[in-house]
């Protein structure tokens, strides 16, 4: 069982307040425009008068309308060093795919996957064993892989529902080695950022330097991460210009001071916030301005490392190892202004119109760890999470449309249209892909968009698939991939290919006679 806690919910965003000075507020709000509708038949035959509030009345309108038509988006964090471990039989607890509303983003970020040399090149060549068991799982409830990065012992994996893959776009991924002066790649922090429904969000992965007595080395490594990581997007280049950025991972800060009996004793007891002010991260934010940008939710689970294997005790080897809160996940929302003062000590501010009107609110709903997975000595923590946002996309880059019924008795015919500019490629490919599907790569056949030259817009393409859909009856979409934006950006509607003769001809199914098998 996950140990969980009933935690207030940790809300980060530059608009709120507390519920009663809301309510006052809300009350004076109600008595000015009461007062307005007074004002309005004093003003009745002044039209200068009139058209002056009437665009005032517009500004009013145009301010509420940032905070209507908002949706919140369930996004479910999993941080975990898995100590080379093979993974579990099951992670359908740690994924939490019972909860209700169900989850729209995953973000699994593991270090010490299993990096020996012939592991890893057989890992390159087809997917991990931790990349095969969470797509198993997830798939038949309709998650989608999107994109991974993985630098040796470091893996990132990011999953999402069919329904949000048109509008997560400008994928990038790089990585960061801190190791061995920064050659080798057993520490660091591998990163994935991309645009979801127009927002900009950034997803740092990362395992720093352990032992007790490297804290600032800690420190120089994150610091020398985000000075690294460089990506091709004109704004936003680095991690920090990110809307919204998620940092998590084997973070390796320990509790100082305390002795192993006060540290086991407050753990047993449950009276975590003992060790708090002992946390070298909690005490790195109170002289760090970087770590003060960013926010966590409160410790109350226990200490996530280092435990016996399969097993919810301490170390209890010759090491006896302090339990220690090294996994965790935070999250900084980029500020709204910036102000710096220039060689004439003015003063500028580099706020965004876009950020002011598009706000997005982070609210974190559990921060926990599960102690009943064992195959670590560190236990998973998990972080979940509403985004809540106005789309600032709402339509996709491309629309698929089925014609007529598909078996696989005869050609097949569908048409493709592009609605928006985007950088389209003849290496453009639409995949067939049955319900259920792992991957973009997890495809039942293909064709290629038009092969002579990029389609226009509006222009409606015709493509057809020759004597390659499978022969068994199934529910099936198109789904469009973008070779440039690597990913698939457009999906048809659902539909069924029909169980075709040739199936029945070969023995794959039973023929049917008059109602009886025969």
């Amino acid at each position: 069982m996950s140990d969980t806690f009933d935690v207030p919910r940790v809300r980060s965003d530059s608009t709120s307040t507390m519920a009663s000075q809301s309510t006052s507020a809300r009350l004076m709000l109600r008595q000015r425009l009461a007062q307005l509708l007074t004002c309005l038949e004093d003003l009745s035959s002044d039209d200068e008068a009139n058209e002056e509030v009437s665009r005032t009345l517009d500004d009013a309108f145009h301010l509420c309308g940032r905070y209507t038509n908002r949706e919140a988006f369930r996004l479910h964090i999993v941080t975990w060093n898995v100590s080379t471990a093979e993974p579990p039989a099951d992670v359908r607890t740690l994924l939490q795919l019972d909860l209700h509303p169900a989850t729209d983003l995953y973000v699994i970020g593991l270090q010490e996957v299993n990096a020996t040399p012939v592991r890893y090149i057989s890992d390159l060549l087809a997917e991990d064993s931790w990349s095969h068991l969470l797509m198993d799982t997830l798939a038949p409830m309709g998650y989608i892989k999107v994109t991974s990065v993985r630098m040796q012992g470091l893996l990132m994996i990011l999953f999402a529902k069919q329904v949000h893959l048109p509008f997560i776009r400008d994928i990038q991924s790089t990585y960061t080695r801190t190791g061995l002066f920064g050659y080798w790649g057993n520490k660091g922090g591998v990163s994935v950022r991309f645009s979801f429904y127009g927002h900009m969000l950034c997803f740092l992965n990362c395992h720093l330097a352990a032992h007790m007595n490297y804290a600032l080395q800690r420190m120089d490594e994150f610091e020398y991460i985000l000075d690294m990581q460089d990506f091709d997007m004109h704004n936003t280049p680095n991690v920090l210009d990110h809307k919204v950025v998620f940092w998590f991972g084997d973070l390796n800060f320990r509790i100082a001071d305390h002795g192993m009996h006060f540290l086991r004793s407050s753990i047993n007891n449950g009276r975590f916030n003992l060790l708090w002010d002992k946390d070298q991260l909690t005490m790195m934010k109170k002289k760090e301005p970087i770590l003060q940008e960013f926010e966590e939710g409160p410790l109350r689970f226990k200490p996530t490392y280092k435990f016996d294997r399969f097993s919810e005790t301490y170390d209890t080897s010759g090491k006896k190892r302090k339990p220690a809160w090294t996994d965790r996940i935070l999250w900084r929302i980029k500020p709204k202004a910036i102000e710096t003062e220039d060689e004439n000590s003015s003063t500028t501010s580099t706020s965004s119109a876009d950020d002011d009107e598009y706000p997005v609110k982070v609210m974190q709903d559990m921060y926990t760890c599960d102690v009943s997975y064992g195959v670590s000595d560190h236990k998973p923590v998990i972080g979940t999470f509403n985004l809540e946002m106005r789309k600032k996309l709402e339509s996709p880059l491309v629309t698929l449309t089925v014609d007529g019924h598909w078996s696989a008795d005869e050609d097949a015919t569908f048409t493709y249209t592009i609605l928006e500019n985007f950088e389209s490629s003849t290496w453009d490919w639409i995949g067939l892909y049955k319900i259920g599907f792992k991957s973009a790569s997890d495809y039942s056949t293909f064709a290629w968009v038009k092969d002579d030259e990029v389609a226009a817009n509006g222009e409606v393409v015709t493509v057809q698939i020759k004597n390659e859909l499978p022969l068994l009856a199934g529910d099936y979409v198109l789904g469009y991939y973008s070779t440039n934006m690597q990913t698939l950006i457009a999906f048809s509607r659902t539909f069924q290919i029909l169980e075709s003769k040739r199936a029945v001809m070969e023995g794959q199914v039973p023929e049917n006679i008059n109602g009886h098998e025969k």
